[in-house]
């Protein structure tokens, strides 16, 4: 674990407050120094030398990040060369997006992302599905192409949807669940900056549940929730979270999707409203698929086998699913 390591806890500090360099400065050029000391931080973070998927990440990680910077810091110096004035044409205004969206690993520049958290453990997969995200979403929210960022947003959702139906790794499932939710976080961002932090935030505390979860349970494909011999109420935890995950109505999961589809019909864009419902049923559909055979099939083989968590963890997540279920309850009060 990080705190036990001195050097990871040193990466993991200068990779914190690297993003409160970028979200705090007042120039182009101090967001992309920001920028890349978060990125040369979290590199020592994901290689492990006994691990070639874990340093083959992070070689992969590099690159698709070294190649983001350049194409900002190109962008930058253009704005600097081209115009002294704050208006930027529209030419400008596409390629810093798009930088922004390689950096996240949002569609068209998400190819990186399922295959790079792959080789990643879940605490990293965790800092790179949350805290990775935030400098890239407040840069792209200063100043963004409204219809380029909508089609974005349209491509994120159902790439996210329906990337992940023949998934068999968890973590890549993860990846394209987190694909579908940039593209959320992303028409919240153009609504307002302080919905976008409360998404964010939940998102961020649904995630940080399941991967606590697996990385307890030490699981990364499907077949593993099949053939161990779990707790029920582990089952049921992960029952709770995955819901809660996918946006079903009595879970915390719905109320942020709520308001930012209450939001999308006020002004009224019904037809992104129709795309976001449609998703998040074939989200909602891999999510049950595995919940139900989880719960449904009975390996005799593996009777010996049991998994046992310790008691205070234990605890914690389901507290955590508590607060997943009566969520959405005590937040209906916010409307009275």
């Amino acid at each position: 674990m990080y705190m036990l390591n001195s050097n990871k806890m040193f990466f993991f500090f200068i990779l914190f407050f690297s993003t409160l360099i970028s979200i705090s400065s007042n120039t182009w050029f101090g967001c992309w120094i920001g920028l890349e000391i978060n990125l040369l931080s979290f590199i020592p973070l994901i290689s492990n030398s006994n691990n070639l998927l874990a340093s083959e990440a992070s070689l992969k990680y590099f690159l698709t990040q070294a190649i983001a910077s350049i194409n900002f810091l190109f962008t930058i110096l253009m704005k600097m060369i081209m115009m002294k004035n704050f208006e930027m044409n529209n030419f400008i205004l596409i390629m810093m997006n798009s930088s922004m969206l390689m950096k996240m690993g949002s569609t068209p520049f998400h190819f990186w992302f399922p295959n790079i958290i792959e080789g990643l453990t879940w605490f990293n997969s965790l800092i790179l599905m949350t805290w990775q995200k935030i400098t890239p979403m407040i840069l792209l929210s200063y100043c963004f192409n409204k219809n380029f960022i909508i089609i974005i947003i349209i491509f994120n959702i159902i790439i996210g949807a329906i990337g992940g139906l023949n998934q068999t790794s968890l973590r890549k499932l993860m990846a394209f669940s987190s694909i579908n939710n940039l593209g959320w976080m992303m028409s919240a961002i153009m609504i307002s900056q302080t919905l976008w932090i409360f998404y964010f935030l939940l998102y961020s505390f649904m995630i940080t549940i399941m991967c606590f979860l697996f990385h307890i349970l030490n699981m990364y494909f499907i077949n593993q929730l099949f053939i161990n011999n779990m707790n029920f109420l582990i089952k049921i935890n992960l029952l709770i979270n995955f819901l809660s995950l996918g946006g079903l109505p009595p879970f915390i999961g719905f109320f942020p999707k709520w308001i930012i589809i209450n939001f999308l019909i006020n002004n009224k864009m019904y037809l992104l409203t129709l795309l976001f419902m449609m998703m998040s049923l074939i989200m909602l559909f891999y999510y049950i698929r595995i919940i139900y055979s989880a719960f449904m099939f009975n390996y005799l083989k593996m009777k010996w086998f049991k998994i046992f968590i310790k008691n205070n963890f234990f605890i914690i997540i389901n507290f955590f699913s508590f607060i997943s279920m009566t969520g959405m309850i005590l937040s209906t009060f916010f409307f009275f």
